[in-house]
């Protein structure tokens, strides 16, 4: 190894929703896409840094195809509830967290679809066409993850990431939006791991009821008002940054939930609509600072 790829810094990148590529992709070009996803991540974060993509050697751990599809939605793509029961169940925590009013549920224990999206889209000034199938997507795929903590394909996506970082040995983990939770049981499952510093970005770790109270290792002691989530082992450094506009990072701060959660940064990445997007996280001025420290050591 030269001594230039020896003082690059060493990143594991862990994908959030809708970054599938697609049923019965062969393995080879599922490393291609691999590998130009991980360019894409690397070329973000250096531009947020201010060095040339060459300073990152980034891995991209893709877990999306060990996850089953979600079912399809009542009525079809129109359709204002969710057939999955818990994707529904997601919906109805997480607008519930984020404070949907009474008026908007329409009096019904299930949250419809569209009363939400139009809702949220009024309150972040979003555009409610685009944010509808957002919504859709982020139940489906938080509830084919979290269905069950010994589901086959709960394992599979957290055992997938984990060998990512295994065999990449990086001093960063990266996690954006649904990448956070998965990135996080899998560092719990194996502490062996150890990397430097934990990033979650957009993360919903925190969300009552369908994320939080869900997740393995299970927050303790259980059946208490304010339980707390394990931190990670290995004296990894854990650093949480939130858009104060993503209404899928809610809570926002992590360090209230969780041990051991180092830096709880509340920052601006984006006014637009892609205000989840990771994109605008990667490159944003404090996850900047955060790696900084991290270059050429």
């Amino acid at each position: 190894m030269t001594a230039q790829a020896a003082s690059r810094l060493r990143v594991v990148a862990v994908h959030g929703i809708h970054n599938g590529f697609g049923a019965g992709v062969p393995e080879a070009r599922k490393e291609e896409l691999r590998a130009l996803k991980a360019a894409v991540w690397a070329r973000d974060l250096a531009a947020g840094l201010g060095v040339a993509p060459e300073h990152l050697d980034v891995d991209f751990a893709y877990y999306a195809d060990r996850l089953l599809p979600g079912p399809a939605a009542q009525g079809g793509p129109d359709g204002d509830f969710l057939a999955d029961p818990l994707a529904q169940e997601f919906l109805d925590a997480w607008a519930r967290a984020l404070g949907l009013p009474d008026e908007a549920a329409h009096g019904s224990a299930a949250v419809p679809l569209r009363g939400f999206s139009a809702w949220l889209a009024r309150r972040f000034d979003l555009a409610e066409g685009p944010l509808r199938v957002f919504v859709r997507l982020l139940c489906a795929e938080v509830a084919a993850y979290l269905r069950s903590p010994d589901a086959p394909e709960r394992s599979a996506a957290r055992e997938e990431v984990a060998a990512r970082i295994a065999r990449h040995r990086p001093r960063v983990v990266v996690a954006h939006s649904l990448g956070s939770v998965v990135a996080y049981e899998a560092l719990q499952a194996h502490p062996e791991l150890r990397p430097e510093l934990f990033l979650t970005l957009g993360s919903p770790l925190a969300l009552p009821r369908l994320v939080f109270d869900r997740l393995v290792p299970a927050p303790r002691p259980a059946g208490t008002p304010q339980p707390r989530g394990a931190g990670l082992p290995g004296g990894t450094r854990w650093v949480n940054i939130a858009d104060p506009g993503d209404p899928v990072a809610v809570p926002p701060g992590l360090g209230g939930y969780f041990a051991g959660v180092a830096m709880d940064h509340t920052s601006t990445v984006s006014a637009l609509f892609r205000f989840h997007h990771a994109e605008n996280y990667l490159r944003c001025a404090t996850t900047a600072a955060t790696l900084a420290p991290y270059l050429g050591r």
